[in-house]
């Protein structure tokens, strides 16, 4: 197998020159990283040895692979999505769309599914190729194009983290007002959640496989003592909209919904990487997809039918405290055991949070071979730092940093998901133009395609998501068309369509032209 660089290094320690193109980084890469390091080898090497996961981006070879974490293919997905930061994207249905619940709740349904169906589809790529989310866009993009996605990837789970912490730590901060400020709050949803990352992948596994049990049954706590303060579902209808204007905001509100399934796309095959090549690829679809559909809908709808409870005092701490406030308000019936049931729901955010901080390392790796000479810790470590500062920053404005993030989310990994689609079925397919994946190449940028196809398909799904887009800051001349004042959100749809048209006939004139 090939290293990730090529590069001759002084090794202090033995006072000689190290060839690190010789060193086989895909079969034991905590040593050639600490060959790499020279004098903190030992530090480095002590540090593996205590179960710090080494392995970054690199393939992991088929004798390399294991069973163990199958199921997690859908317990992980429960676990890190039955957590409260799943709420508050339900109550935007209400909240900025006026949709009364049963709307809301179709809505949820029937795009959540989409979505789930999509990220399903990458998750299926881990065990096939042995490789990380962002290395497989090389065989479709190249390897700039790698790189961009990487970007986006990077931001996404960035933003991912900062509405996790802001909402951790404003339900922490709402227990007991005044003692526990909200700056304190997320730094401790920040450090819990980089421990396991720091560790690595096993440890990832190990939290994940069991994080749901509890949580889940808190939520279900939750819906008996909402319908105890009284769901309504007829609350929103006087002030939800009619006609192409109500069509426009389940259209709006079902793109962030698809965006809350779709923003684990690019990180799906992160976690099933090491499974066995030949483990059934239906097995892992519908694992990973009822995994992501069952507890998602479940949540958001959760934080749809809580936005109808017309008492006074919650709709009251639904604008003092968000979603977190609302939450405190529904446990309040039961006391201090309501409390404490709040604590643990704060603390949900680290399953949720998990993922994001895990896979932001992983994508600042495949930036290029220099950054991925950089241990993979190191990248965690960075990303939890800048997400934790961002949190601080951004705390007071949580519901608007969720509404626009995750609509400008789904316009990305629409089109992402679309190029590696198509590659696959269409180019790589057994018996088509390229009849499968040469895995050896995935860090040789002379043998992985030029990209031009990949990228400008990208473009072009960039250019769908601008004439369909509609945020508060900006409304295509399309959206602007198909709903009513405000326009609907037909970003991740038109993103999508323009880059699955376009990509099938420039990837065939690219492997006509280049061979690969």
């Amino acid at each position: 197998m090939s290293a990730h660089a090529s590069d001759l290094s002084y090794d202090k320690e033995k006072g000689t020159i190290v060839d690190e193109a010789t060193i086989p980084v895909d079969a034991a890469p905590e040593d050639a990283i600490v060959r790499r390091f020279g004098r903190f080898g030992p530090f480095l090497a002590k540090l593996f040895a205590s179960g710090v996961e080494a392995r970054g981006v690199e393939r992991v070879p088929e004798d390399q692979r294991e069973t163990k974490n199958m199921w997690n293919n859908l317990l992980m997905w429960w676990s890190v999505n039955t957590v409260l930061t799943t709420i508050p994207i339900g109550t935007l249905g209400q909240a900025f769309f006026t949709l009364s619940l049963p709307h809301a709740i179709a809505t949820i349904l029937c795009f959540g599914a989409l979505g789930g169906v999509m990220t399903a589809f990458i998750s299926t790529l881990g065990p096939q190729t042995g490789l990380r989310t962002m290395i497989i866009t090389r065989f479709s993009s190249g390897y700039v194009g790698g790189t961009i996605y990487s970007i986006l990837n990077i931001l996404t789970q960035l933003g991912f983290s900062v509405t996790a912490v802001i909402l951790g730590g404003q339900t922490l901060a709402s227990i007991n007002p005044g003692t526990l400020p909200l700056v304190v709050g997320i730094l401790i949803i920040g450090v819990l959640s980089v421990i396991p990352c720091f560790v690595g992948y096993h440890l990832v596994h190990y939290y994940e496989r069991y994080a749901w049990i509890v949580i889940f049954i808190i939520m279900c706590f939750l819906w008996g003592l909402g319908g105890h303060a009284g769901f309504d579902v007829n609350a929103q209808k006087p002030l939800e909209d009619t006609g192409r204007s109500l069509s426009a905001d389940i259209l709006s509100f079902g793109g962030i919904v698809f965006g809350s399934f779709t923003g684990w796309a690019p990180v799906a095959a992160d976690y099933n990487c090491r499974l066995p090549a030949d483990t059934s690829r239906m097995k892992v679809f519908l694992l990973t997809f009822f995994g992501l559909w069952i507890p998602i809908c479940f949540v958001e709808i959760l934080g749809a039918a809580l936005m109808t409870i017309s008492d006074p005092a919650y709709t009251q701490a639904y604008a003092d405290g968000s979603t977190g406030g609302l939450v405190a308000q529904i446990l309040s019936p039961w006391g201090g055991g309501g409390k404490f049931l709040l604590v643990l729901l704060g603390l949900s955010v680290v399953a949720n949070n998990i993922p994001n901080s895990y896979s932001a390392g992983l994508s600042m790796q495949s930036l290029g071979r220099p950054f991925a000479l950089i241990p993979r810790f190191a990248w965690t470590f960075l990303a939890f730092v800048i997400y934790t500062v961002a949190g601080v920053a951004g705390r007071e404005h949580f519901s608007e940093i969720l509404s626009n993030f995750l609509s400008i989310l789904s316009y990305w990994t629409a089109f992402f998901i679309v190029i590696v689609a198509e590659e696959h079925f269409i180019f790589r397919r057994p018996g088509g133009p390229l009849g499968g994946y040469n895995l050896d190449d995935w860090d040789s940028p002379s043998k992985l395609p030029l990209g031009v196809a990949g990228i400008l398909a990208g473009c072009f799904g960039v250019a769908g998501a601008v004439v369909g887009m509609s945020e508060v800051w900006y409304t295509g001349p399309i959206a602007q068309k198909a709903g009513g004042e405000f326009g609907a959100d037909l970003g991740f749809e038109l993103a999508a369509a323009f880059s699955a048209v376009v990509y099938p006939p420039l990837r065939w004139l690219e492997i006509r032209l280049t061979g690969r």
